[in-house]
């Protein structure tokens, strides 16, 4: 039998049906705090995403799977068991599938009242738009979000997924859960949650929305205090071709770094928040940036209050000194990434367990503490589930 999880979350019960994007995001946030995690799996690859060896695939850490047919009757009879003993589901199917399945939320309600049953899309389970398929670009195009995103006279710049996805998608999906495993705890009943991507985008939006309301950020991108267009909030080549971050918003902050840089008492940079003055002040800061590299720039100010930071790329990342001293970046099994986070006193995180391979042994290991033994012979007697 696996060791249980420790973390905040230990005690807590998840099925998670196989997908992609946001779905296993969530469910390993949720397994990286404590919760056990079962994961149902395809016998054979769905051919979706982006494949890649085990070891690699990340967001698959810290539980184990098992691989079944949903079409068999018996497969479908043993995900029920387990969803019995649960105290969630995660599925990330567009809407219907899962009750084509038998697998929907009535079914499983059924099977268990205090169940809550998030289901996660880019859409949402309704609307003219959930049937369609989609990405995280596509998602975060009608929030408004990604229109905002990028330079002045130019074309808005699509971001890593990770707005969508998993800020908007994983992690709406595991607040929402969390949120309905509380209320069931009281209540005793379960619920739904419709965690679509496009909502959870929308909610992160909402201080910036409010800024747009005020008429502090206006509509053309690249012009605004925190888009680029402000000279104190950009990103600068040093004479290595590598970068700085440079944010110092506040006045106080702001006058150190000129202090720092010797440009206290130039002209273009006495008013801060003149708008009219920010692009002749940012080629005045960039031609100051170029004359040293990021690292001697980061060795004179990147200890102060200027809010200047080196910009490192994957392989730089776990050596600088802050995330080494705090454990932010970790190593397992010869492969680096993040910790578990947040960070707890009292019910710390468990290190991160590495992927586990699909394997019958694993598999086994998976329903240990979820189906009585006996029940799991018999599933492996009919080759149920590999």
């Amino acid at each position: 039998m696996a060791a249980p999880r420790s973390g905040p979350l230990a005690g807590i019960k998840v099925v998670e049906i196989a997908g992609i994007g946001p779905g296993p995001l969530a469910a390993m946030f949720l397994a990286d705090l404590g919760a056990t995690v079962i994961r149902v799996d395809r016998k054979e690859p769905s051919g979706l995403g982006a494949p890649r060896p085990v070891q690699f695939d990340l967001g698959l850490r810290n539980r184990r799977s098992i691989r079944v047919d949903l079409k068999d009757p018996a497969a479908v009879e043993l995900v029920m068991e387990l969803v019995g003993q649960a105290d969630a589901l995660i599925e990330g199917f567009r809407p219907g599938v899962m009750e084509r399945l038998s697998l929907g939320p009535d079914a499983c309600l059924k099977a268990n009242p205090r169940l809550v049953y998030g289901r996660v899309t880019g859409w949402g389970q309704d609307g003219p738009l959930s049937q369609v398929a989609g990405h995280d670009l596509n998602y975060i195009s009608i929030t408004g979000a990604l229109h905002a995103m990028g330079r002045a006279g130019q074309a808005p710049t699509p971001p890593l997924n990770v707005l969508g996805d998993y800020a908007g998608g994983s992690l709406y999906l595991a607040f929402g859960l969390l949120a309905g495993i509380l209320e069931a705890r009281t209540s005793g009943q379960g619920q739904v949650v419709d965690a679509a991507m496009v909502d959870g985008v929308a909610s992160i939006m909402t201080v910036t929305m409010g800024l747009h309301a005020a008429g502090m950020m206006g509509k053309e991108r690249g012009t605004n205090l925190l888009d680029t267009g402000a000279h104190f909030y950009e990103v600068y080549e040093c004479a290595d071709g590598r970068h700085l971050s440079v944010a110092p918003i506040e006045g106080k902050f702001y006058r150190l770094l000129l202090e720092k840089l010797g440009l206290q008492d130039h002209p273009l940079l006495q008013q801060q928040m003149d708008k009219a003055c920010w692009p002749e002040a940012k080629q005045v800061l960039a031609a100051r940036f170029k004359e040293r590299t990021r690292d001697e720039w980061t060795a004179l100010l990147g200890h102060l209050d200027a809010c200047v930071a080196p910009v490192l790329d994957f392989d730089e990342a776990p050596r600088h000194p802050h995330v080494k001293a705090r454990g932010t970046l970790t190593e397992v099994a010869g492969v680096v990434q993040p910790a578990p986070g947040p960070r707890f006193s009292r019910t710390p995180a468990a290190r991160p367990e590495p992927p586990a391979p699909p394997s019958t042994e694993n598999a086994l290991a998976a329903l240990q503490g979820w189906l009585p033994q006996e029940r799991i012979q018999a599933y492996q007697s009919h080759n149920t589930f590999i």
